[in-house]
């Protein structure tokens, strides 16, 4: 094996593969002539699997990029749209981001930007040696520093086995970082400290001629249940732990072959054993069942955010998976318990095993896509408002009630009155509890103007007003009773004036010039994540303050 200070060398020492029981996988995988192990320069020993093991992989165009995290490589594809929406794909053991050739195709050409990651261990990421540098720690460190390595913000996730134990963790603890969730055949343990799931596997670098627990599976799969009833108990985890760990039969195809519904090509096989040439590049693939009995006591803070997640959660799931993953309950306790999974399209796949990215992924990208579409037009959430102007410091505002956007763009209307720009709402509830010129809070003042029913929900007093010599923003003042509320996890914006006040970004203009505004040197641009619920009382009267993109803050806020 030949030794090397990454990226420096020190070492070169120099065996045979071959010889040497411990590095055999089977006798189908073919032994390298000799290993090149690497050094980080904190120590840590690894291997890179050779670029001649992925060549002309069928259904797989995509170029490779590479992170350096502690002087290890993450790997990752990408296809897509630099400039569109991310969508990051997790996978689990023992697959890599090859998973994903028939959902990544779909997704890209709809406009997305589709990121594919390695996990360490997987793929064409590097490789440590010693099974104790895989963690779930680890694991979990290392793509929240790959999020913020790439700068990826407003993420669409899918994650599925160990993509979604490690990636919801992500989710739970940074909600604000992510757009949508999708999970299939995953879960997020919510274990106490102290707690042993599963008896750790013994002597683990023992290896052992262990027979192949993949023998009782056929190549195309036998119904395991009849709708969430099991009718065949096939699978033990604590038996999938030291098979796993010690048997020198474990490859990578066999488990993708057992545990997909439909039978897989030999030349698919082929690329899932590709990263893995003998057992010398299998550490993390041993080491990633054991890792589940590291969970306990790392998940309940972020439980505590998926439990608050609001953005839509939709789960897609393999029913005929032999794991307990593939169990209705599991699926089930994610949309029970995490509310933005509340009324969105579900779905279990009858003809699905537990990779139901390779038995069903173009119809999960489809089932993606729908998610967005949805969400886009949830969070395009308008509001329509007409003026009367009565004089030049009275001007009645009136809301709509219900209007659709044709019919109000198709408003004619008389002189003296307008129709207010079109505005998406920022923030998650608003209540008008009055209307001006009310003496006690109650029912709004209706009318029924130019066919449509219509609320009084402000009155403008002064318009126009400059707040800086360059012109960028301006002020109206306005009388109303006006509460809104945001929704714990999420991003608010706020600018600060010169003298400390602080006005929340409410509206957004849908056709915007740019998308951030441009803010004088002498004010500031904020944006805070908010950790509970935060009710907003609006002063009365308020300034309502508009960027050079049309955005709306409005303000100032009490407590300053």
């Amino acid at each position: 094996m030949k030794v090397k200070m990454f990226p420096l060398v020190v070492i070169a020492i120099t065996f045979l593969v071959a010889a040497c029981q411990e590095d055999e996988v089977s006798s189908e995988l073919p032994p390298e002539a000799s290993i090149d192990t690497l050094i980080t320069m904190d120590g840590v020993q690894f291997v890179r699997t050779p670029d001649t093991q992925f060549e002309n992989l069928p259904d797989w165009p995509y170029p490779y990029q590479y992170v350096e995290i502690d002087g290890l490589r993450q790997a990752y594809a990408e296809a897509g749209p630099r400039d569109g929406e991310v969508i990051l794909l997790l996978h689990g053991e023992p697959s890599w981001s090859y998973l994903y050739r028939k959902m990544m195709p779909v997704l890209a050409e709809a406009g997305y930007r589709v990121i594919a990651m390695d996990h360490l261990g997987f793929g064409r990421s590097d490789k440590p040696l010693d099974i104790d540098d895989y963690t779930y720690l680890g694991h979990y460190d290392r793509i929240e520093r790959f999020i913020e390595r790439l700068n990826l913000r407003d993420i669409h996730f899918f994650g599925q086995d160990w993509g979604a134990v490690i990636g919801l963790r992500v989710v739970g603890l940074h909600p604000d970082w992510f757009k949508t969730v999708t999970i299939g055949n995953g879960y997020l343990p919510n274990v106490p400290a102290g707690q042993q799931i599963y008896p750790p596997v013994e002597n683990p670098e023992v290896m052992e001629d262990i027979p192949s627990i993949f023998t009782q599976y056929t190549p195309q799969q036998v119904p395991f249940y009849d709708n969430c009833v099991r009718l065949i108990e096939v699978f033990d985890f604590p038996e999938w732990m030291v098979y796993t760990m010690k048997s020198s039969n474990f490859r990578a195809s066999e488990v993708l072959e057992g545990w997909t519904w439909f039978e897989l090509p030999p030349e698919v096989k082929a690329v899932y054993d590709a990263p893995f040439p003998n057992r010398t590049y299998m550490a993390g693939a041993r080491k990633f069942p054991s890792i589940l009995n590291e969970v306990p006591g790392l998940t309940q803070e972020a439980w505590i955010g998926l439990a608050s997640f609001q953005k839509p959660f939709l789960t897609i799931w393999g029913a005929n998976d032999p794991l307990d993953l593939g169990e209705c309950p599991l699926q089930q306790a994610l949309i029970d318990n995490i509310p933005g999974a509340a009324g969105l399209p579900h779905h279990r796949y009858p003809e699905a095993s537990h990779y139901l990215q390779e038995d069903q992924g173009a119809d999960i990208a489809r089932r993606m896509l729908e998610l967005f579409e949805l969400d886009q037009q949830a969070g395009a959430r308008l509001g329509f408002e007409i003026r009367n102007a009565i004089s030049a410091d009275e001007i009645i505002v009136w809301r709509a009630i219900d209007i659709t956007e044709e019919a109000f763009n198709a408003l004619e209307l008389p002189e003296g009155w307008d129709k207010n720009q079109v505005r998406e709402l920022n923030f998650d509830e608003g209540v008008f509890n009055r209307s001006p010129g009310a003496s006690m809070d109650g029912p709004l003042v209706k009318e029924e103007l130019f066919g449509f029913e219509w609320e009084h929900v402000a009155t403008i007093q002064e318009t126009g007003i400059a707040l800086d010599s360059t012109g960028l923003l301006t002020a109206n003042i306005i009388d109303k009773y006006h509460e809104i509320t945001f929704l714990a996890n999420r991003t608010v914006g706020l600018i600060i004036s010169p003298e400390g006040e602080r006005y929340v970004l409410t509206t957004r203009a849908p056709g915007r010039s740019q998308e951030e505004a441009t803010i004088p040197a002498t004010w500031q641009k904020k944006d805070t994540l908010i950790q509970a619920n935060w009710v907003i009382q609006l002063p009365r009267p308020t300034t309502n303050i508009r960027t050079d993109n049309q955005d709306s803050y409005q303000g100032p806020l009490a407590g300053q």
